[in-house]
């Protein structure tokens, strides 16, 4: 199997694709991507969330591009997802599903997401992640020295297209370190000299 190149930009999310982030620092990873996306946002969520993104909390431009859509149920969740990532002008769906997608129902999504040239972010629980995904990322608040930044560390564990990695940022997104190649995949000596 061969990778991609890293990219310039890791925290770049592949169009036309479907991600995953779970963590407690997924929302704040969500934000990030949001103020990104150009166009149009849509964040589903279930109507009985007891948390919905505030408009005056979010990043500049974002709130004025955001819609929110709020299902009764997880299969109207999922119904909503899939119309809205086959919409072509929206520029980023994201989404807070319950429970783990099926392989199937992962499927579907990326193909709306294909047939609609657009990005969509799954918010998932801990290990509810489907295989169907592109890239599954670990978002949590880090432990800093400075009391009045909040850094993160927001690590890729999954991706089909290219190496993994962790980076921690700051309040602004900014680096402070990364990691680029994950320890399963570092070779000191060529393949055939093991044994």
């Amino acid at each position: 199997m061969r990778f991609d190149p890293a990219p310039a930009d890791p925290f770049a999310l592949a169009g036309r694709r479907v991600h995953e982030a779970e963590g407690r620092g997924r929302r704040a990873f969500a934000l990030f991507q949001a103020a990104r996306h150009p166009g149009p946002l849509v964040w589903i969520l279930p109507r009985h969330a007891p948390e919905i993104p505030m408009l005056r909390g979010l990043p500049c431009g974002v709130g004025e591009r955001l819609h929110l859509l709020r299902p009764t149920s997880e299969t109207d969740l999922l119904w909503c997802l899939e119309e809205t990532l086959r919409a072509a002008p929206i520029g980023l769906v994201i989404a807070e599903p319950e429970k783990p997608l099926s392989l199937t129902a992962g499927r579907r999504l990326q193909l709306a997401a294909e047939t609609g040239r657009t990005t969509g972010l799954l918010l998932i629980q801990q290990g509810a992640g489907s295989p169907a995904t592109e890239t599954r990322w670990t978002c949590e608040p880090e432990p800093g020295e400075r009391r009045d930044s909040t850094l993160h560390r927001w690590a890729l564990n999954k991706n089909k297209k290219r190496t993994t990695g962790s980076w921690i940022l700051d309040e602004h997104g900014a680096t402070a370190a990364f990691h680029m190649v994950s320890a399963v995949g570092e070779r000191r000596q060529p393949a055939g000299a093991a044994r």
